[in-house]
């Protein structure tokens, strides 16, 4: 049994709009299959991306609050030209610089038109291969704790783990980063941003969620109701959702 991280799940009042905004900020496309939006790199909607992490934007009628996001995107950069580039490229589509208390960094710090930060890396050697999508990262408190959680939890290998962080990579070494940046704020709000995890062709999802359960992960009730999928945090409250197969 194993499951997989398929999408990143950005609440949104206008989720149109937001879901345009990724979709252009990262070159990607859009498609309404339903109430959400949803953002992927093929041409048609292909579900689950065999390689992307895709985005998955649903309407809300709540804003954002005025605390930072604690699941932000890290997206990549080839060369300080092309950083700049992007970065202005993002400010035309609507996106704001924002301080986050970064201090002086050699990346920009910005956020999506509803406040979700994100950050436009510098280039680095280790996401030459990634897509526009570098990492998607998690502030944490407990870096080993939450490599120990999630090397359980999905099949996605992990490649280093160290006080100040945890790094994920797929099986195929392909795709973006997964990393659980060890930061001193505490969670308050819910994440406005999560990961959504599918099991595999053939596997029980039922049986997937009583794994997460004994690992340490807690259901969680956001009045979703009766919906196929299954809500849970993990043990430092990250809030993420077992979705049920396609």
């Amino acid at each position: 049994m194993a499951l997989r991280p398929v999408q990143l799940n950005i609440k949104a009042v206008d989720g149109l709009a937001v879901g345009r905004f990724w979709a252009e900020a990262l070159g990607w496309n859009l498609f309404r299959p339903g109430v959400t939006t949803y953002v992927g790199p093929s041409a048609d909607l292909v579900w689950p991306d065999p390689v992307a992490v895709g985005i998955d934007v649903v309407p809300v009628p709540e804003p954002k609050s005025t605390k930072k996001n604690r699941v932000h995107l890290d997206l990549a950069s080839t060369s300080a030209a092309h950083q700049a580039e992007l970065v202005a490229r993002l400010k035309a589509l609507g996106a704001t610089p924002v301080d986050v208390g970064q201090g002086d960094v050699p990346f920009t710090v910005l956020a999506d038109p509803e406040g979700n930060e994100f950050c436009v890396l510098e280039p680095r050697e280790i996401h030459r291969d990634t897509g526009p999508i570098a990492v998607m990262v998690v502030d944490c408190a407990d870096p080993h704790a939450m490599a120990r959680f999630w090397d359980a939890a999905i099949d996605w290998p992990l490649h280093e783990v160290t006080d100040d962080h945890a790094l994920f990579r797929s099986p195929e070494d392909t795709g973006p980063y997964l990393e659980f940046l060890r930061t001193p704020d505490v969670k308050t709000v819910p994440d406005r941003i999560h990961l959504d995890l599918l099991p595999y062709p053939g596997d029980d999802k039922e049986a997937e969620v009583t794994r997460l359960r004994a690992l340490g992960a807690t259901d969680l009730d956001l009045g979703q109701g009766d919906v196929p999928w299954t809500c849970l945090t993990d043990p430092e409250g990250h809030e993420f959702c077992v979705l049920a197969p396609a």
